[in-house]
């Protein structure tokens, strides 16, 4: 029942229908996003109102699930990217992992760990340089 809910999501979003995108989640869900906290929010409502949104905006939107698994409890872990162009012509390019809670044929909760892919970052020696801060001389 778990992996048809997430069928339903990635249908939803190949589709670009907010409102069966929205459908797929309980009236009360919860959302969080641990990297980002200040994005949680509740409710169906507020999902199909932020993916009409992201429908309009990236009007080419496309999302591959790229592997998935299931957890005790009803919980499914998915690994996503997304992609597609923004409405003035800029690449749109997000990827990473959705934690989902499963009740009732619906998504009660879920925790995104989604990014922003940036295209023209450094290499990975360059971000251990970034990350290093020694430790203040005396």
């Amino acid at each position: 029942m778990s992996r048809e809910v997430l069928n339903r999501l990635w249908t939803a979003m190949q589709a670009h229908d907010a409102g069966a995108f929205a459908d797929c989640f309980a009236p009360d869900y919860r959302s969080e996003q641990p990297a980002h906290p200040g994005r949680a929010f509740q409710g169906a409502d507020k999902v199909q109102e932020n993916w009409t949104n992201v429908f309009a905006g990236v009007p080419d939107f496309q999302a591959e699930m790229l592997a998935s698994a299931s957890a005790e409890g009803g919980v499914e872990i998915s690994e996503w990217r997304w992609s597609g162009t923004h409405l003035d012509g800029a690449p749109f390019a997000m990827c990473g992992v959705t934690v989902m809670g499963i009740d009732g044929g619906r998504i009660a909760w879920g925790r995104l760990y989604m990014e922003g892919v940036e295209l023209d970052e450094g290499d990975i020696d360059e971000m251990v340089r970034d990350t290093y801060r020694p430790p203040p001389s005396e």
